[in-house]
C-alpha cells in the first residue's frame, strides 16, 4: 500500500503539534503496532526528546499570546519536522520518493501550520481565557486521534484530515474577516467620537 496518505495525514498533525505525532509514531512503531514507522523514531532518546518537548507545547499553548509566541517559534520547526517525517516514512516502504514525500509533508504542515496559528491569534483577540485552553485540547485529542486512526485505516485518515485542513482555512479566512470587520467599526466609532467632541468644543475637525 502507498505510504502518500499516511504522509499526508502526519503533515497536517505535524503542522499542528509535531512533537506529538513524532511521539506518537514512535511509540506505534516500537510496540509493533505498524511497520510503517522507521527505527530512527523509534529510538528512546528520540522518544523522550519528543515526550519532554510535547509536555513543554502542551503548557505553553493553553497560554494566552504565549501560544502564539510559540507557533511564530514553530513556524520553521513544524514544516521542516513534517517533511522530515514524511521523508522517513517513504524510505521506510519504498513506495514514494523521498524528496516527493519531504514535499508533500512539509507543504502539509505549513499549510495547517498557518491554520493553527492564524486561528489562535484571533482566539486571543476574545476576553475568555478559557478559549485558548479548549482549542488546545482539541487540537491535542484531534492530532491524537486522526494519527491513531491512520495506523489502522490510512485512506480515510487522510480524508479527515484533508477536511479538517479545508475547513481550517475556511474558519479562518472567516474569523479574520469578522475582525477586520470589527477593527473598522470600533475606529470609525472613535472617529466619531472625536469629531462630536470638537464640535462641542466649537474646534474646526482636523
Amino acid at each position: 500500500m502507498s505510504v502518500l496518505p499516511l504522509v499526508f495525514t502526519s503533515g497536517w498533525a505535524s503542522g499542528i503539534n509535531a512533537y506529538a505525532v513524532v511521539l506518537l509514531l514512535g511509540l506505534f512503531g516500537a510496540t509493533g503496532l505498524t511497520d510503517e514507522v522507521p527505527e530512527s523514531l523509534q529510538r528512546t532518546d528520540v522518544l523522550v526528546v519528543a515526550g519532554v518537548l510535547f509536555l513543554c507545547e502542551a503548557v505553553a499553548d493553553k497560554i494566552p499570546y504565549v501560544d502564539s509566541a510559540w507557533d511564530a517559534v514553530h513556524t520553521v520547526i513544524r514544516p521542516v519536522a513534517g517533511a522530515v517525517v514524511g521523508a522517513l516514512l517513504a524510505g521506510q516502504s519504498g513506495s514514494l520518493p523521498d524528496l516527493a514525500a519531504g514535499a508533500l509533508g512539509g507543504s502539509t504542515a505549513l499549510a495547517s501550520h498557518f491554520v493553527k496559528a492564524g486561528t489562535r491569534m484571533a482566539i486571543n483577540t476574545s476576553p475568555e481565557p478559557f478559549s485558548n485552553v479548549i482549542a488546545s485540547t482539541a487540537e491535542d485529542l484531534g492530532v491524537a486521534g486522526v494519527v491513531t486512526f491512520a495506523m489502522f485505516q490510512p485512506v480515510a485518515a487522510a480524508v479527515i484530515a484533508g477536511v479538517l485542513l479545508l475547513a481550517g482555512l475556511v474558519v479562518l479566512v472567516f474569523v479574520w474577516s469578522r475582525i477586520r470587520r470589527f477593527l473598522r467599526r470600533r475606529a470609525q466609532r472613535r472617529e466619531e467620537k472625536r469629531l462630536a467632541a470638537l464640535e462641542r468644543a466649537g474646534l474646526p475637525p482636523s
